[in-house]
């Protein structure tokens, strides 16, 4: 997608570490035009039937939301920690997170997901692809189907997408980012 690439050339700032912080426009501070481009992008990709948009939190949540409305669809997020008011029939699945360098817990509670719900999972970035597949498997343990994957940004380079489009998936990627160095970025054509 053309204009989230001009954004991530124009605000985004590569950080040590292979690192892309999009703060600026996509997590934190949100470029609303910008968010519902990407989401009408999304909806265009999957025209299959969607009954559910699941997401982890947190920079997963506002593209998440915007697609969850172009479909008029719930939106589910898994949490990164259990609450207080986490009850009920919970399901989980541990995701190595790339940017905090640790392993974490995700949960979500089952019957917020009917058996058979066809669902379309959505996250900012994918790398080495290890949140989507930790989301994947929250999905199988819900009785719902994978329906595909829609990302904001795909490092291609790190081939988590690869690997998950030759298991069969769909994984539709707004920006695949080729190659990043400290300098610079290039795009896959």
């Amino acid at each position: 997608m053309k204009e989230l690439e001009d954004k991530i050339l124009q605000c985004g700032e590569i950080l040590p570490g292979d690192i892309l912080k999009v703060g600026s426009f996509l997590n934190q501070r949100i470029d609303v035009g910008l968010l519902r481009s990407m989401a009408k992008e999304v909806k265009n990709h999957f025209t299959q039937p969607v009954d559910k948009i699941l997401t982890i939190e947190a920079s997963g949540l506002p593209l998440a939301t915007a697609v969850s409305l172009e479909y008029q669809k719930d939106m589910v997020f898994a949490k990164k920690a259990k609450t207080a008011n986490t009850s009920g029939n919970i399901i989980s699945a541990q995701v190595a997170s790339y940017t905090h360098h640790n392993t974490v817990e995700i949960i979500t509670n089952k019957e917020y997901f009917n058996p058979g719900d066809r669902v379309l999972i959505v996250d900012d970035f994918l790398a080495y692809g290890n949140a989507i597949k930790a989301l994947m498997d929250l999905v199988r343990q819900a009785g719902a189907v994978v329906v595909g994957a829609a990302v904001s940004i795909e490092k291609e380079y790190q081939n988590g997408g690869n690997e998950l489009r030759t298991e069969g998936y769909d994984v539709f990627s707004l920006a695949k980012i080729a190659f990043m160095d400290d300098k610079s970025i290039r795009f896959d054509e």
